[in-house]
């Protein structure tokens, strides 16, 4: 009788276990391998709200734990104030009432901790021009002395703050938009010189529904189709993800794709959560459109002057890399970014007349 107990013991175990694999080979992806290959970080803000860094060799050591080659890396171009009426010196850019103000040392910052660093290191950061107001027309002469100044060293353009949740009503003066015509001469600027430019529009308000903003960005595309636009986000946001679904991000983002070749889409961790909406399980109409448009997606750890969490935020974007074919998750994950700044690295500082 005992060995009959055994024996009936052993058969469920079996058909448990047997349960068990079928599930996790049925969550397997199809088709495609768990994603082993290096990182390119396409959204380091090198200094944070207060404009403090721990520093590039930092950068540089947390990058070689987490199998990331190269970095683009830019500042914040706002500050945050330390208001008289405020009791105590602000720890967050949120933590308090006062403003943020555009600040234009910002590239200097950046500039420097870039420069610190031995050849071979300092290759693998790629630096891009953020420091000027947005709403400034006269942004494009700063931008063009900082060109100027250190030939050959900046790769692109931004990351622009626009269209930006609560940051929006905290920063000083007028309000920014993708399509401001201080942002088009930036484009144009940018076009000149060949270098990409990174802006964060916010699709949507916090209340709305709908694609509100969709527009700002739309004029900025069809408005410069020979600078080459890095729409940080797809305009998603973890606050609009807080206040609503954004379903309509990807239908919205794949006409955006179909009718503008010089969209291209920087996911960090808010967009990741749009396109991994349950633990592990990436969306399969978001797969789709990496496939329909290989080419043109991105990725960034969007973190702000602390660097520890790069392995975490770049391998956050496993599930979605290990459903795609080998060849396009290599794209998606590193190859991309650095094709996109080949260019760049090329005609730095060298204005060009007209793009191939």
């Amino acid at each position: 009788m005992l060995k009959n107990l055994m024996l009936g013991e052993h058969k469920v175990v079996s058909r448990s276990l047997s349960s068990v694999l079928v599930l996790l080979l049925s969550l397997a992806p199809v088709g495609a391998e768990a994603y082993e290959g290096s990182y390119a970080d396409a959204e380091v803000h090198m200094v944070d709200f207060f404009q403090r860094t721990q520093g590039a060799k930092q950068l540089i050591a947390n990058m070689d734990r987490a199998r990331i080659t190269d970095a683009i890396v830019f500042g914040l171009p706002v500050v945050k104030k330390w208001s008289l009426s405020e009791p105590k010196q602000p720890r967050y850019v949120f933590g308090d009432d006062s403003p943020v103000y555009y600040y234009g040392m910002t590239d200097e910052i950046v500039a420097r901790e870039v420069e610190s660093l031995p050849p071979r290191q300092r290759q693998r950061l790629h630096p891009f021009i953020n420091g000027f107001n947005p709403t400034d027309q006269n942004a494009v002469e700063h931008i063009e002395r900082m060109l100027k100044w250190r030939p050959g060293f900046w790769q692109g353009i931004g990351e622009v703050l626009t269209r930006h949740d609560s940051l929006t009503a905290l920063t000083e003066g007028e309000q920014a938009r993708a399509d401001h015509p201080a942002m088009m001469k930036v484009y144009q600027l940018a076009a000149r010189y060949d270098l990409p430019v990174i802006v964060h529009s916010n699709i949507t308000s916090e209340r709305e529904r709908s694609p509100l903003y969709l527009g700002e960005i739309e004029n900025a595309l069809k408005g410069n189709p020979k600078t080459r636009i890095i729409w940080a986000h797809a305009g998603a946001s973890n606050t609009l993800l807080r206040r609503q679904s954004l379903d309509f991000v990807l239908p919205e983002l794949r006409q955006l794709l179909e009718r503008y070749p010089n969209l291209y889409v920087l996911g960090s961790w808010s967009l990741r959560d749009l396109m991994i909406p349950e633990e592990g399980k990436a969306d399969p109409q978001w797969i789709q459109l990496i496939k329909d448009y290989p080419d043109r997606f991105m990725l960034g750890s969007d973190l702000v002057g602390t660097f520890k969490n790069l392995a975490k935020a770049l391998h956050g974007w496993d599930p979605v890399l290990d459903h795609l074919p080998a060849s396009i998750a290599e794209k998606v994950a590193q190859t991309n970014m650095l094709k996109l700044l080949s260019e760049a690295e090329q005609t730095a500082a060298t204005p060009v007349k007209k793009r191939s």
